[in-house]
């Protein structure tokens, strides 16, 4: 958490090509963590109006930040496959190689 860190942060869902699909804007002084939930929900009650249906993500792939083990349980339970670097484990800059 960044207790006392004044102004807002950016929070950027995209595709596996790095397009952004969701932009969202929390407070400063919140953890990374909170912004993901609401994210994926709103991402995922997007409709596509050609095809007639609902996105439904596939897979997430994300930094150290998000390493909780509720956040896991809540994106398998929405069967999301997970890839999120684990706290003192390994490194951020690795899912990207691991991807695919």
């Amino acid at each position: 958490m960044d207790r006392g860190k004044p102004g807002s942060k950016m929070h950027v869902l995209s595709d596996a090509n790095g397009l952004p699909l969701l932009v969202g804007i929390s407070a400063g002084n919140t953890h990374d963590s909170e912004g993901l939930k609401p994210m994926v929900e709103r991402h995922q009650t997007r409709h596509d109006p050609d095809r007639g249906r609902y996105f439904k993500p596939q897979r997430l792939h994300a930094d150290k930040a998000y390493d909780r083990a509720d956040l896991r349980k809540w994106l398998r339970g929405k069967r999301i496959g997970v890839r999120i670097a684990r706290r003192g484990i390994e490194s951020s800059e690795r899912l990207a190689a691991a991807g695919g």
